[in-house]
């Protein structure tokens, strides 16, 4: 099986605590296998998804919205 990669910015993040709220809510997304979070603290921070098939920019964002962040572009 093939894996898909999908990278979005997030602003608002700027600290640990910020990274494990946000991988957590993506996380429990089907078909996500692994977050992987670049931190810019107090800047726009990347955030990279490995999952089973394609993401949906509304489902990403509404998992990221979730941990009270904001996804402020979406590059697949």
């Amino acid at each position: 099986m093939s894996t898909v990669s999908t990278t979005v910015n997030v602003s608002g993040m700027t600290c640990g605590h910020c990274v494990s709220s946000v991988s957590e809510e993506i996380e429990s997304l089907a078909g996500v296998d692994a977050v992987v979070v670049d931190l810019n603290s107090g800047g726009i921070s990347t955030v990279t998804i490995t999952s089973t098939g394609a993401l949906s920019p509304a489902e990403i964002g509404e998992a990221v919205a979730e941990a009270g962040y904001l996804v402020v572009s979406n590059q697949t």
